[in-house]
């Protein structure tokens, strides 16, 4: 069973399927690198990517329009962006406990939604693969990089667009100085409170997508806890990332690949408990935040609450 795993076939299908499931870890992981980047912890990320499943799969399963799911599942995140927002900069409560009150309020709402709205397992015909014209062709590396799904390809894309924004661009520079000095960005007339804002609104909108793109991209259903913690995955890849959109990239990869694997270890009927097997991008998460810490400096102002005059 080994050497059927090491196969020239088996081994593009765990390329490719790690491609398309490193999709979810890179829209929920950019988002919270801009909203870590600019002082703010949102543990929350796994109850948004829920709430932004179900409304995607929802509208789309009633409308029959996928695009019309996609937009659903951006309002509903960047309604739980600005929730958090709220929490953690207008109020000011302590960011790590108000973020697992967002992840227990979507995982709980989407649940109760489920319930009440579909009752049972249902299924849609998500996002098709796009093939590219000519580079899809090319032996192995067309098959493993250039046939998959629109939101696939945006999510891949996402990540030079974020580090442009965040290095080459005045809003990225308010961005960073904010995460790093408040009360200086403050004195030079950056408005804390707006940046903050975004960033979290812009992280909701894409956990919000990266929620949609398992409901109605990737596996196309809705069921309890679809994400199975995949929300503080991401977070952990802002870690493991350095804060870097490229470090995210690098990270989403190592664990899409994991889980890949673990997939064809089951579907080969490999001699390896399934609970095992299932247990591998976990174990591989905690070993990340054990080895990252220690070689990382966060933002300064990560999870410290800004009051002017202070």
């Amino acid at each position: 069973m080994i050497t059927e795993l090491l196969s020239l076939n088996v081994l593009i299908g765990i390329a490719t399927s790690g491609i398309r499931l490193a999709t979810p870890y890179l829209y929920a992981a950019i988002g919270e690198t801009f909203g870590q980047r600019s002082g703010v912890l949102n543990l929350g990320v796994d109850g948004m990517m829920l709430l932004g499943a179900y409304a995607g799969f929802y509208v789309a399963f009633t409308t029959g329009n996928l695009w019309f799911g996609l937009l659903a599942a951006i309002i509903v995140g960047a309604v739980m962006g600005l929730a958090m927002a709220f929490i953690s900069v207008n109020l000011q409560a302590e960011q790590g406990i108000s973020g697992i009150g967002i992840y227990l309020f979507g995982l709980g709402m989407s649940d109760l939604l489920f319930q009440k709205t579909l009752g049972t397992v249902e299924t849609v015909k998500g996002f098709r693969s796009i093939s590219v014209p000519y580079l899809s062709d090319i032996p192995i590396i067309g098959e493993i990089f250039f046939q998959h799904n629109i939101l696939v390809y945006g999510a891949f894309a996402l990540v030079p667009l974020a580090w442009f924004v965040l290095n080459k661009t005045t809003l990225g520079l308010k961005i960073r100085a904010v995460g790093e000095n408040t009360q200086a960005a403050d004195s030079l007339g950056v408005s804390v409170s707006g940046v903050r804002y975004f960033t979290l609104t812009l992280g909701g909108i894409l956990s919000g997508i990266a929620g949609a793109s398992l409901s109605i991209a990737l596996l196309n259903v809705f069921q309890v806890n679809l994400t199975n913690g995949l929300g503080f995955i991401a977070v952990a890849l802002v870690y493991f990332g350095s804060w870097r959109p490229g470090g995210v990239l690098f990270g989403s990869l190592i664990f899409s690949l994991v889980n890949a694997l673990q997939v064809w270890v089951q579907v080969l009927g490999i001699d390896i408990p399934s609970d095992i097997a299932v247990m591998m991008p976990y174990v591989l998460t905690i070993l990340v935040l054990v080895f990252t810490v220690q070689r990382t400096r966060p933002p300064s102002a990560l999870t410290k609450p800004f009051e002017r005059g202070e």
